[in-house]
C-alpha cells in the first residue's frame, strides 16, 4: 500500500488537545507535521531571548509563554521532537499548559490560527503507522492500552503494542512467502514440469502454520473476556440469596433483596476488579416454574446469560437442603456442566442458619463448593479467591492472547485458506489453483499487521480513536 495515498495522510500540520476533556492540573497540546515547530513558534515566546528555531534541540523542554490578541494566555513548557524520533515519525511539538478548559481551547485555537488544522480522531497514531513507527496491530493496541481498566487488559495491550503478536504473524507469513515464491516459479516453468518447492517441507510448514493459527484463534475466547471482563452468572432457585450474594461481592446494595419469590425479574449487572482481573457479575431471575409472564421472560434471559457466562455461581440454600433436594440439585447442576468452556462453582449459602452438618453433604462435596453466608458476608473472600484462581489457571502465562475481533476474523480466514491448500495438495489440484489459496492466506495474515490493507479498514480502525491520539 502506498502510504502517500492512504486515508488522512498529507503534509498538513495537525494539532489537538491530547488530554481528556475537563479541568486538571496540566493539559497537553500536540502538534505534528513538517511545519510543527515553525507553527508553534508563531505563538510561543521563550523566556530565553537568545533562543531561536535553529538552536532548539530535540527532546528538550523550553519555558515560555503564549500570547493571544497581545495578552498572555498562559505560561507553558514546549517540547520539540525532531523526526524520525517522535511518536508520529514526523517533526512534532507538545505544549504543556495549565489544565483550565478555557486555556486548552484558547491555546489550541491560537495554534490553528497560526496554520495548523484540527487533527482527525486517531490521526497521530495513523501517521505513526504510515511512517513505519508501528504496524497496524500495534496501533490498535494503543487504543486498547488507553481503554484498559484492569491489569489483565493492560498486560495484553502492552504485549501487543511491543510487537509480540506482530512478530509471530510476520514470522509465519515470511515462511509462507518463501514457499509461495517457489510455487509461483513453478508456474513460470509449467511446461518443463519442474518442481522447485519441496513438497514434504511444504506439508510440514502448512502443519506448523495451521497449529499456530488454530492456537491463536482459540485464544480469542479467553483474550476477549479478559479484555472486556469475565462474565459471571449468579443462578439458582428463588430466595436462595443470589441478590444478597451480589451485594456482598460488590460491597454495596446493588440488587433488591426480598423474601418474595420472583423479585429479580431482569438481569442485574455490575463489575468489580479482583487481583487485576475485571469480573462482570450478573444476578439473574430465580429458576422455577411460574405463571407470571414477566417473570418467565426474566427466566428466559437467565438461560441466555448462562450461555454467555464463563463462570457460573450456582447458589443453593444449604440450611434447607435435604437428601432429596440435594440429589435433584446434583442432576440439575450436571445438566448445565456439559459445556467444557464453563466453570461451575456451587455456592452453599446461609451457613449462618446451619445448626448441624447435613448427612447428605458428602454427595455435594463432589462439586467445587464454597460455603458462605452472603447475609453476614462470611467467606466472601474465599469465593473471590476461587474465581481468581480459575482465571489464573486458564491464563496461558506469557503466551500471546488474541483479543481483537478483527484479528480473530483474519486468523479464521487465513486458517480456512491454509486448510484449502492442504486439501488441494491431497486431492491433486493443479499448482496454479493451490497458489490462489496460498495468496489468500498471505493476504489475511498481512491484513493483521497492515502489510496489506485499504482505506476502508484504516478508516474503521482509526475513526474509533479519540482525538489527540
Amino acid at each position: 500500500m502506498n502510504s502517500s495515498q492512504s486515508i488522512g495522510y498529507n503534509s498538513d500540520t495537525i494539532a489537538a488537545v491530547a488530554t481528556p476533556s475537563g479541568m486538571g492540573a496540566i493539559a497537553i497540546i500536540r502538534i505534528s507535521g513538517k511545519n510543527s515547530l515553525a507553527t508553534a513558534l508563531k505563538c510561543f515566546r521563550p523566556k530565553n531571548p537568545k533562543l531561536s528555531m535553529a538552536s532548539m534541540q530535540s527532546h528538550h523542554l523550553y519555558f515560555g509563554e503564549i500570547k493571544r490578541d497581545g495578552k498572555i494566555l498562559d505560561e507553558v513548557l514546549l517540547t520539540y521532537f525532531k523526526k524520525p524520533h517522535s511518536y508520529t515519525g514526523e517533526d512534532a511539538v507538545e505544549i504543556s499548559c495549565h489544565g483550565s478548559e478555557y486555556i486548552q481551547q484558547a491555546l489550541l485555537q491560537t495554534i490553528l490560527d497560526a496554520g495548523a488544522r484540527l487533527a482527525n480522531p486517531g490521526e497521530f497514531t495513523l501517521r505513526a503507522f504510515l511512517n513505519g513507527k508501528m504496524d497496524l496491530a500495534q496501533a490498535e493496541a494503543v487504543a486498547d492500552l488507553i481503554a484498559s481498566e484492569s491489569k489483565a487488559a493492560h498486560h495484553m495491550a502492552i504485549q501487543q503494542m511491543r510487537g509480540g503478536f506482530s512478530k509471530k504473524i510476520t514470522a509465519l507469513r515470511q515462511k509462507l512467502v518463501q514457499f509461495a515464491s517457489l510455487l509461483e516459479l513453478e508456474l513460470d516453468f509449467s511446461e518443463e514440469d519442474v518442481k522447485f518447492a519441496n513438497r514434504e517441507e511444504f506439508f510440514q510448514l502448512l502443519l506448523e502454520i495451521k497449529q499456530e493459527l488454530t492456537r491463536l484463534k482459540e485464544s480469542f475466547t479467553l483474550g476477549n473476556v479478559l479484555k472486556k471482563g469475565i462474565p459471571v452468572a449468579i443462578i439458582g432457585k428463588p430466595n436462595v440469596g443470589k441478590s444478597t450474594l451480589l451485594n456482598a461481592i460488590l460491597n454495596e446494595e446493588r440488587a433488591l433483596v426480598s423474601e418474595i419469590p420472583g423479585t429479580t425479574r431482569d438481569a442485574i449487572e455490575d463489575t468489580i476488579a479482583l487481583e487485576g482481573y475485571t469480573f462482570r457479575f450478573i444476578d439473574t431471575a430465580g429458576l422455577r416454574q411460574s405463571e407470571d409472564m414477566v417473570e418467565n421472560m426474566g427466566i428466559e434471559k437467565t438461560y441466555d446469560k448462562i450461555k454467555q457466562a464463563r463462570l457460573i455461581l450456582y447458589v443453593c440454600d444449604i440450611s434447607s437442603l435435604n437428601r432429596q433436594s440435594a440429589e435433584a440439585l446434583l442432576e440439575e447442576y450436571k445438566a448445565y456442566i456439559q459445556d467444557k468452556d464453563k466453570h461451575f462453582i456451587l455456592v452453599a449459602n446461609k451457613i449462618d442458619k446451619l445448626k448441624e452438618i447435613p448427612a447428605h453433604l458428602k454427595e455435594l462435596l463432589e462439586l467445587e463448593t464454597v460455603f458462605v453466608s452472603a447475609k453476614r458476608k462470611e467467606n466472601i473472600h474465599l469465593l473471590a479467591e476461587t474465581l481468581v484462581n480459575h482465571v489464573k489457571n486458564d491464563s496461558p502465562g506469557d503466551n500471546i492472547l488474541v483479543n481483537n475481533s478483527r484479528h480473530y476474523e483474519a486468523l479464521r480466514q487465513a486458517l480456512d485458506a491454509i486448510e484449502a491448500v492442504q486439501n488441494g495438495f491431497e486431492s491433486g489440484l493443479p499448482t496454479d489453483l493451490i497458489a490462489i489459496d496460498v495468496r489468500q492466506a498471505l493476504y489475511h495474515l498481512g491484513s493483521i499487521t497492515g502489510e496489506v490493507t485499504s482505506d476502508e479498514i484504516l478508516g474503521n480502525i482509526f475513526g474509533k480513536f479519540c482525538i489527540g491520539k
